[in-house]
């Protein structure tokens, strides 16, 4: 097999047995988890049966995806110091989620974004909208990670032809339908548990085994890093965000959207609500960010690892280029074996972020359109609405299928911003300024939705991103006049303008509400408990 196919000495039989065997566990314990499934509690939140520590596992499963794995050891092997602050971005943002969001949206909620935003307002229009930019972001997500899905495929399989990894997109995304279906959030969970551990081991496993070639000494392992490059650039800021002015704003813009995007992410926020009290969110989140934390110090290994071991040139020339960093170190360090487990469990990660995507937005369908705009809150059996939640998780798991096929080629890295850029801009600003600010109403909450999530997806189109550059999703043609590839710089603080603008601007007036908002919000009394089995 060549590199144009695969990863060279690549076995895909191995690869395809081994992830094989770990689709066959987690359908086993999806079934069993299945028999508990029986109310719409159970359906969406896991009937708020999980403890803090597990749910701080599921978390670092939910958020540690194909790009974090691959895309930031590659990052790092390419691009030295500048890859790394990726990693920075990705857990300085939970410390957003941990002293802004997560206790206080436990005590505050039930299933939903909506929920917290509809306390204190007008239900339907406002839970239309937390349910329109929770589907934008979870459809651009999800994009992401299928189109992650088939570049796995032809770099560690050797599946270079449309169909074949047309077939495989449609593979992964008929199992994440089928996780959702049967195990709804308990299931989920679980598979997210599975494969965080997965992950960490074989990370931490890779991590122990280039640190062993170097007598465990970093100082070593980075010589050697920048012995095999011939030049110390992968040590310093600037390889790839130091070229020119716009590049630092750029690389600015693409912070602030990573550091308050996790903060308004629906599949992160939804799994607060499966622990049954606030301090156990608090103590979930806790967990995740140790384990994030720890797993983003493997990637400086494992990058600075690659560029010496495998080196930048090979990196370039193999396929996915720096997201095939990963893989060609494990190949370097264990052979067909170790890389047919790192291929394994990419492909696991895939599988459990796509299939926490899905549950968050047909629950937000099920729960915020049909029970509580189209239904106005009377659902006389909570089965009807899970039911509607299952047939929309089939929807998702198909338009999933057909977006990854027809993105498999595009840049995955612009699918994962826009979808962090989304959620920075609609949902966070109107989560805060529900919480924290007494004077906000419907009118605000609308205005800073619909407008944050209207400046961002314009704002992209017209960047760099879609066009105008050699790396651009769409290729020979260029009508951007937007000049950074990620508009949180701009969209963010026009989405807490347009919230503060349209609440002023509004006759409408609802603090009484907001006073029990808060006692629950800060106490969890009359909080969504958790339903004993």
């Amino acid at each position: 097999m060549n590199l144009a196919q695969g990863v060279q000495g690549s076995s895909p039989i191995l690869n395809m047995s081994i992830f094989g065997a770990f689709v066959v566990v987690t359908l086993v314990i999806v079934f069993r988890a299945s028999r508990n499934t029986k109310t719409a509690s159970d359906y969406y939140a896991a009937g708020r049966a999980f403890s803090g520590p597990q749910n701080g596992v599921a978390i670092a499963g939910d958020y540690l995806s194909a790009a974090s794995f691959l895309g930031i050891a590659g990052a790092i092997a390419v691009y030295g110091y500048d890859g790394f602050l990726y990693s920075i971005g990705f857990l300085v943002a939970w410390l957003v989620a941990l002293l802004l969001v997560a206790e206080l949206l436990r005590n505050t909620g039930k299933f939903t974004m909506g929920d917290v935003l509809a306390f204190r307002m007008k239900q339907r229009p406002v839970r239309a909208a937390a349910a329109t930019s929770t589907l934008a972001v979870s459809f651009f997500y999800l994009l992401a990670q299928m189109a992650g899905a088939g570049i796995l495929v032809s770099l560690l399989l050797g599946i270079s032809n449309t169909a074949g990894q047309a077939v495989v997109i449609a593979v992964v995304g008929v199992v994440m339908i089928i996780y959702v279906l049967v195990g709804g959030m308990k299931g989920t969970t679980w598979v997210q548990i599975i494969k965080a551990a997965l992950l960490i081991t074989g990370a931490f496993a890779m991590t122990v085994w280039v640190l062993a070639r170097y007598g465990f000494n970093l100082s070593e392992l980075l010589g050697s890093a920048v012995q095999r490059l011939g030049s110390e650039s992968i040590l310093n800021p600037g390889a790839r965000y130091g070229v020119s002015e716009t590049s630092k704003i750029d690389f600015l813009s693409l912070g602030i959207a990573l550091v308050l995007g996790t903060a308004g992410l629906p599949h992160v926020l939804m799994r607060f609500y499966t622990v049954p009290t606030a301090k156990d969110a608090r103590k979930s989140v806790v967990w995740a960010i140790a384990l994030i934390g720890l797993f983003y110090l493997f990637t400086l290994v494992l990058g600075y690892g690659a560029g010496a071991i495998v080196g930048k040139d090979a990196i370039n020339k193999a396929p996915g280029k720096e997201n095939s960093a990963a893989p060609l170190l494990a190949q370097a360090l264990g052979g067909p074996v170790l890389l047919g487990f790192i291929a394994a469990v990419a492909f696991a990660t895939i599988l459990a972020v796509v299939a926490g995507l899905t549950i968050t937005a047909s629950a937000s369908f099920a729960h915020d359109v049909y029970a509580n705009v189209i239904k106005k809150g009377k659902v006389s059996d909570s089965n009807a609405e899970v039911r509607v939640a299952r047939i929309t998780a089939v929807v998702i798991g198909a338009v999933a299928i057909v977006g990854g096929i027809l993105a498999k080629d595009q840049n995955v890295a612009f699918l994962v911003a826009l979808a962090f850029a989304v959620a920075a801009s609609a949902n966070l600003p109107t989560i805060l300024y529900s919480l924290f600010w007494k004077r906000f109403n419907t009118s605000g909450a609308l205005w800073s939705i619909y407008g944050g999530l209207t400046v961002t997806v314009v704002l992209i189109i017209f960047s760099p991103a879609v066009s105008g550059l050699p790396n651009s999703m769409i290729k020979g043609v260029d009508f951007h006049w937007f000049p950074l590839q990620n508009p949180g710089l701009v969209s963010i603080p026009v989405s807490f303008f347009l919230g503060w603008l349209g609440t002023v601007l509004s006759k409408e007036h609802n603090e009484d509400k907001y006073a029990e908002m808060e006692v629950r919000s800060l106490t969890g009394a009359g909080a969504e408990k958790a339903i004993p089995h």
